[in-house]
C-alpha cells in the first residue's frame, strides 16, 4: 500500500552524498530515502511522544521511498568562507589563534521548479495511514534550511504513478534511461535500531551495517549550464 503527498519547496534544497566531504561535494537533486526517514522520525517525536516512537520506528526504517520529481530543477553552485575546527595549538595573539579557523567551501543549492511528490510504500493499509498522518507534519528535508510546506493531503493508492521513481528498489532491477542522472542515495538498513537513529544514545550509525548506499538514475538530463548554475529537465522520451 503506498502513500502519497505533495510538497512544495520554501527554501533552497541541499544534501551532500554520503561520501562528500565537508568541504566540497555536489548536492544530489532529490532526497534520500534516509533523509525521509529521518524526517519522519522526527516528525513522530513530535506529534507522537518518544513512548510511541519505539513501536513506530520498524515502519518507518523499512518504508519503500519513491518520488515524482518536479519538472525543471536549477542548481546554483558557489564558493562560501565557513568556519571549521582548528587543528593544532597557534600560540595566543597571533592572527591564527582560536578554536575555529577561516577557510572556503563549495557548495550546491537545488530549486525544483513547482510541485513534487513523495510516496511510501508501507506493508498494509493500517501502517500506511499511521504514516500519511505524519505526512502533514514534515516541514523539512535534506539539510536544515531545505524547508517545504505540504501542497497535496497524503492519499493511499494501491498502485505507484509511472511518473515516479522509486530510490530504494529492493529488487534493484528497476528500468531506467541512460540519459539519466545517476545519484548515490543513502537508506536505513534492516538491523538499523532507534538508538542508532537517536543522535543522543552515542551508537554510531556505520556506513554498509545501519547505513545502506544505492545507485539511483533519475529521469533528468543536463539543459543548460555556467560557471554559477546548471539547469536540469525531466526526460521525456525513452533512451
Amino acid at each position: 500500500m503506498w502513500v502519497i503527498a505533495g510538497y512544495q519547496p520554501v527554501g533552497m534544497f541541499s544534501l551532500k552524498s554520503a561520501i562528500a566531504t565537508s568541504s566540497g561535494g555536489k548536492s544530489l537533486l532529490t532526497p534520500t530515502p534516509y533523509a525521509v526517514k529521518m524526517a519522519l522520525l522526527d516528525a513522530a517525536y513530535r506529534v507522537c511522544g518518544a513512548a510511541r516512537v519505539e513501536p513506530l520506528w520498524p515502519i518507518i526504517r523499512d518504508l519503500g521511498v519513491a518520488v515524482d520529481l518536479s519538472d525543471r530543477v536549477v542548481v546554483t553552485n558557489l564558493f562560501t568562507k565557513i568556519l571549521k575546527p582548528r587543528r593544532g595549538s597557534p600560540p595566543p595573539g597571533t592572527a591564527h589563534a582560536g578554536v575555529y579557523q577561516k577557510t572556503i567551501a563549495y557548495r550546491e543549492y537545488v530549486w525544483p521548479a513547482g510541485v513534487w511528490h513523495l510516496a511510501l510504500r508501507a506493508p498494509d493499509q493500517l501502517q500506511a495511514q499511521r504514516i500519511g498522518d505524519l505526512l502533514p507534519h514534515i516541514n523539512y528535508v535534506g539539510k536544515r534550511g531545505g524547508f517545504v510546506q505540504l501542497y497535496d493531503l497524503p492519499v493511499l493508492s494501491d498502485e505507484l504513478p509511472p511518473s515516479c521513481t522509486y530510490l530504494n528498489c529492493p529488487e534493484g532491477r528497476q528500468s531506467f534511461s541512460s540519459r539519466g542522472v545517476l545519484q548515490l542515495l543513502d537508506d536505513c538498513a534492516p538491523q538499523m535500531t532507534l538508538a542508532h537513529a537517536d543522535i543522543y544514545s552515542g551508537k554510531n550509525v556505520r556506513l554498509d551495517k545501519e547505513r545502506l548506499l544505492h545507485h539511483v538514475v533519475l529521469p533528468y538530463e543536463q539543459v543548460r549550464s555556467s560557471k554559477s548554475y546548471t539547469l536540469y529537465e525531466r526526460l521525456t522520451t525513452s533512451p
